[in-house]
């Protein structure tokens, strides 16, 4: 974890025994427990913003959506009414 200026403040409340565990981690890997509690949070938070933002697709999926992607759909009637009340409203 680079080292960045640190302006805002967590504040955090535990019972005594997950106190002495996140103690006795910190001490097994030589940081702070404000350093162990913040790096593991973070990357446990990288992993659930990964996995809600990230699209994974197979190998068939792709190949379909590089060839929609160069093979665009010709527009039908209501996707051109569609652009046309889409010009009409945003300017």
């Amino acid at each position: 974890m680079p080292t960045l200026t640190k302006d805002t403040r967590l504040h955090i409340r535990c019972d005594r025994e997950m106190r002495r565990l996140l103690d006795k981690a910190a001490a097994y890997t030589h940081m702070s427990v404000s350093e162990f509690v913040l790096r593991n949070a973070v990357e446990q938070a990288q992993s659930v913003v990964q996995a809600y933002e990230a699209i994974t697709l197979s190998q068939n999926d792709f190949a379909a959506f590089l060839d929609a992607l160069d093979t665009p759909a010709t527009a039908n009637p209501a996707l051109q009414r569609a652009f046309q009340r889409h010009a009409k409203h945003v300017q």
